[in-house]
Parts: structure tokens; C-alpha cells; sequence
């Protein structure tokens, strides 16, 4: 298979081994107050390198990552971004110098980004699922380099599809970059899973279908003068706050109801959730009436009537015509809102209400429909902008989650994937766990604040946001394992040595023995054959002999139904028996801190 070569690649395709084996401080514990709904709690934001963060996951979450979505820099150069768009930051050009050298002084920028990039991409390798996904989100000035990149440590067969999504930009943003002629208009996310064959490899993404599809049909067959019938609908009207009757110019009756805290939500979201209405699909254009003869009566009398809305809030108003009103015609309604331009209604009164006739295509490799320039107050905070829209991961988790999936991002930035896993867990029950890793100060102030208030809420008065609930625990990157002359940092403390040991003995959770083991305090493990003990003391070097082997209490798993080991893996800072009496007992020495696996 073709692979991709630069400079520093020699340094870096086996660093992943090199890189200290860290523990995670829990700094505080966030969780929604009383009252909010119930969300997931297992939750994880951890500042530090995220390389050193992802190595620290491992013993806990190798291979149990169901969803990864990363944003990494994409390498445009522009320095001048809040958020630094080049591997020239300081950190990671320390982080150059350490790994690569005085040879990463002549890099060119896309070196270095190949070059942080790659053991980063071999670590979340080693977390994904058999059957998870990862998302990798850039544009061109890296995308193909990345594509050959992935291959090389994923496997070309474990390349699933390119995603392209249209950047629509918001009203007054520059946004994009031209090549003369030619505006950027699109990125780009790439696709892999860790295991495309086999028991327990990726099989296949959940069903997820396009609004922007219904409407490409819809004026389609208006354009060919066909009528349509959908009875699904793409908006919540909220709470209900009052109702009026006005009269058209007709004298006929028209019924206003108001409606505040509207949301748009998606097809098939509603369609999941049971919901089946005759109603109208919006999309941001002109206002449309059924009854052009009415319009401009019932727009003057109704908002004549009201005062100016607020961007939450919507109006309805059901009119009948005076010609349908004894034949029983279905009542037309209309949505009125500053936010909401267009209306289009169901064509066909046969349908009766409680009839689901829905034509969608599913989602393809193409998506619209992002706003992604000057998203600057996202989640009720002040963020910089160029950050990704809540909306585009949350069609990713639609996609690639189950109601229990865990998800990572390492470069976390503004929050958004926590807060999509939040929205999502609320609106169909899911218990979806986030990680994130985020490098630079802004972990706290902007990464944790925007997740605190999606948890709690934020805004107030009528444009208030009810929070998710939930909650998550705050980490930032500690001490070393191991120190720099190889011994072990008896700091850390025993527990956390412990379990770095039986990490490294695949020893599965439910087999480890803790310090009250009625085997031995220094029981680290057992299975149907193997016995593992790490015979450690901080105060004193610990010897193998035979007085420590007379102390170990066998019969103790003996009374609890086991069998006596077959096998014995015992860690000591010496030993007193030979090799024969070793091999006679089916006992194998570790020395401390030598024979502790460095992975």
C-alpha cells in the first residue's frame, strides 16, 4: 500500500510508545441542579496535551470508544485566529523540538502538522471500538495528506466515505478564502472505523434522512404542477400563551393562537417520537398564503393586533373559508413569525389527519444547511468566531451513536460535541458519556462554561434555554508514572501503580483484587489459572522468597469455589528462589520497576 513520507516521520511513527504515561486530577464535579432532567454524568473535560490525555485513557477506555469526532487546526497559516489555525503555537512547536529535534527548526508547516498529527491519530486508533467511527473535520490545505495518513494506521479497507459539508455563510460574513475566481464554499470530513470486517466490526450508520431533500421534491413536483400530501412536520410550537379572534375583510372569524420558546427540530426526530400532524414544512423565503385573496386582510388584521414577536415566538392563525365552512374543508393555518418567511401546505385535503405519508431520501455524502462563520453566542456564551455549528454533530451522533455510545473529541475547542451529546440525551432519553480534550487556558473559561450552562440553561425572560441536565467531571493532565531515570514516581501513590499494572496485565476488572483480598494484600488479580500479585512496599525492597509465598492464603479462593492457580505472576524488587524452583511452581518474576511493561 502506498504510504505518505516527510520530514520528521522517522521520529514520531513510534512516539506514541514514548510518550509518559500520565494520571488524570479530578479538579471538581459539575452537575445540574434539581429540577433539570435527567442526563448522563460520566462525563469527562480534560485539560492538558491531549496526547498525554489520550495515553492516559487508555487503561480505562481502550477499544470502548464508540464515536470519535475531531476539528484538529487545519494549517491554513492565518496566526492571527483565537483559535491558533497553525502548528506554529508555542506549545506544539515545544512539543516539536523535544520529539523531532533540531531537525523540526527546517519543517515546512505541513511537516509539523503530519507530525503532531500522526501519533495523536495512532492513540485514538487504539481507543475506537471495533465498530466505531471516527469523524475527522478539515479542509483542503491538509484534507489529502490526512486521507493517506489514515490509511496507513487505520487500513485503506477501514475507509468508509468523505463527507462535504457546504459552509453557508451568515449575513455580513467574509468567510471562505478565494483562490481568484474560485471561493471555498465546502469542508471536508473523512470517515474510518476501526474494523470493517468480522464479528463485531462496523456494519452499517442509523437511518438518517434530509429536510432539504422533502423540499427539492416538493418544488420539483410544483414545478411540473403535481400536488403533494406530507403529514409530518419540521416545527415545535412551544408554549402556549394566548388565543384571539379577529375578522378577515370578509367578516370571517379568524382563531390566533400564541405560541412562545419555538424550536426547529428535525423530521425524523418527530417522526421517532410518534408525532403525526397535518401541518406545514418552513423554509427561510417570502410570505406565502394559501388564499391569495386573503392575504393581505388576514396579515393587516393580525398583526395589527399583536405587537412586534420576539425571535421565539409564533403566532397561528386557523382560518376557514367562507365557502368551505359547511363542507366541512380542512381548517388552513398560518404560521406567523420574524423568524419563519415561508410556508407551504398540504395541497390535497383527502388526507386525513393521522395519515403519515412521508417521501425522504437518507442522508448522503453531501450536507447543507450549516451555518458555520459567526456562530459567536452558541450555547448562551460569548465564543470567537469560526467554531463548528451544534447542528452539524448532532447529525453526526444521529448517524454513528446508539443511546449508550461514548463519544470523544480531542480538540475540544468550544464545547459544541458535549453539547450536542446533551441535546440529543434530552430529546430521545439517551445515556451518550462525552470526553473531551482541550490544550490550551481556554479549557475552563470557555470549553467547561459553555458545557456548565447547556447543563443549567441560560438566557432569560422569553428567549431563555431550559437546560439538558447532566453533568461531568473536570480533569486536568498530572504526574508521571515513571520518572525520567525509568524508576517508578512513588508519588502517584499505590492505588494508581496498581492499576497501571493490572492495565498492562490485561487483567479484566472483574478479576482484580483489591488491598482486603483475603488472598493477599498484595493480590493484584486472578483468573480460572493465573493468580497475579504485586508485592510492592514504598518503605522497603520487597524480596520473592519463600516466607512470602507460606503467606499467601490459596485456600481462600478455594472456599470460594476456584481452583488452585496454575500459573503464578508475582512483581517484587527481588528474588531469592532460582530459576528451577521458579519453573517447578508454574511461577513467573517481574522485578519492579524494570519488568513493568512501558505500552
Amino acid at each position: 500500500m502506498p504510504t505518505l513520507h516527510w520530514v520528521g516521520k522517522d521520529k514520531v511513527v513510534n512516539h506514541h510508545h514514548d510518550v509518559p504515561f500520565r494520571l488524570l486530577n479530578k479538579e471538581y464535579t459539575f452537575t445540574a441542579n434539581q429540577g433539570t432532567p435527567a442526563n448522563s454524568t460520566a462525563n469527562r473535560i480534560i485539560h492538558g496535551d491531549n496526547l498525554e490525555a489520550l495515553k492516559s485513557l487508555l487503561p480505562e477506555f481502550e477499544g470502548k470508544v464508540n464515536c470519535i469526532y475531531i476539528d484538529p487546526p487545519y494549517n491554513t497559516g492565518n496566526e492571527g485566529w483565537v483559535y491558533n489555525d497553525a502548528v506554529n503555537d508555542p506549545k506544539i512547536k515545544k512539543w516539536l523540538g523535544q520529539v523531532v529535534g533540531k531537525e523540526g527548526e527546517d519543517l515546512s508547516r505541513h511537516d509539523k502538522w503530519l507530525c503532531m498529527m500522526y501519533p495523536r491519530l495512532k492513540m485514538l486508533h487504539r481507543l475506537l471500538a471495533k465498530n466505531g467511527v471516527l469523524f475527522l473535520h478539515l479542509n483542503d490545505d491538509e484534507l489529502h495528506y490526512a486521507k493517506v495518513l489514515l490509511d496507513e494506521i487505520f487500513g485503506r479497507d477501514s475507509y468508509i466515505n468523505e463527507i462535504c459539508v457546504k459552509m453557508k455563510l451568515t449575513a455580513g460574513a467574509s468567510g471562505g478564502g478565494e483562490d481568484k475566481r474560485l471561493k471555498k464554499n465546502i469542508e471536508n470530513i473523512l470517515i474510518y472505523t476501526r474494523d470493517r470486517t468480522g464479528k463485531g466490526g462496523f456494519e452499517r450508520f442509523n437511518d438518517v434522512y434530509d429536510e432539504e431533500d422533502l423540499f427539492e421534491i416538493i418544488d420539483e413536483m410544483e414545478s411540473e404542477g403535481k400536488s403533494w400530501k406530507y403529514t409530518s412536520v419540521l416545527l415545535d410550537k412551544g408554549d402556549f400563551v394566548e388565543e384571539r379572534v379577529v375578522l378577515d375583510g370578509a367578516g370571517e372569524e379568524i382563531k390566533i393562537k400564541k405560541y412562545k420558546s419555538i424550536k426547529r427540530t428535525t423530521v425524523n426526530a418527530l417522526v421517532r417520537k410518534g408525532i403525526d400532524r397535518e401541518v406545514a414544512y418552513i423554509e427561510n423565503f417570502n410570505w406565502i398564503f394559501s388564499d391569495t385573496n386573503a392575504q393581505t386582510s388576514i396579515r393587516t388584521r393580525i398583526m395589527d393586533e399583536f405587537v412586534t414577536l420576539a425571535d421565539d415566538e409564533l403566532l397561528v392563525a386557523e382560518y376557514v373559508p367562507r365557502s368551505g365552512r359547511d363542507k366541512g374543508t380542512t381548517v388552513q393555518h398560518y404560521y406567523i413569525s420574524p423568524t419563519i418567511r415561508r410556508v407551504i401546505w398540504l395541497k390535497d385535503t383527502a388526507v386525513k389527519r393521522g395519515q403519515r405519508i412521508v417521501k425522504l431520501e437518507k442522508t448522503g455524502t453531501y450536507w447543507d444547511g450549516f451555518p458555520l462563520n459567526n456562530l459567536t453566542k452558541e450555547g448562551g456564551i460569548q465564543f470567537p468566531s469560526g467554531k463548528k455549528p451544534i447542528l452539524l454533530i448532532e447529525k453526526i451522533l444521529r448517524l454513528a451513536t446508539s443511546k449508550n455510545s461514548i463519544i470523544l473529541d480531542s480538540f475540544a475547542g468550544s464545547g459544541t460535541t458535549a453539547h450536542a451529546v446533551l441535546k440529543l440525551n434530552a430529546e430521545d432519553g439517551g445515556n451518550r458519556r462525552f470526553i473531551l480534550c482541550e490544550m490550551m487556558d481556554y479549557a475552563e473559561d470557555t470549553t467547561s462554561e459553555r458545557v456548565r450552562r447547556a447543563i443549567s440553561g441560560y438566557s432569560e425572560g422569553a428567549k431563555i434555554v431550559t437546560g439538558t441536565g447532566g453533568g461531568f467531571d473536570y480533569y486536568t493532565v498530572g504526574a508521571a508514572l515513571f520518572k525520567d531515570d525509568k524508576n517508578l514516581n512513588e508519588d502517584v501513590g499505590e492505588k494508581a501503580i496498581r492499576e497501571y499494572v493490572a492495565y498492562t496485565e490485561s487483567i479484566p476488572a472483574a478479576s482484580k483484587c483489591g488491598a482486603d483480598s483475603p488472598v493477599s494484600r498484595y493480590a493484584l488479580g486472578t483468573s480460572a489459572t493465573v493468580l497475579w500479585l504485586f508485592y510492592y512496599e514504598r518503605e522497603r525492597v520487597t524480596t520473592l522468597n519463600l516466607d512470602f509465598l507460606a503467606s499467601l492464603n490459596i485456600k481462600a479462593l478455594l472456599n470460594n469455589g476456584g481452583k488452585r492457580p496454575e500459573h503464578f505472576v508475582i512483581y517484587a524488587d527481588k528474588c531469592a528462589l532460582d530459576a528451577d524452583f521458579l519453573i517447578k511452581h508454574g511461577i513467573t518474576f517481574k522485578r519492579i520497576p524494570r519488568d513493568i511493561t512501558r505500552f
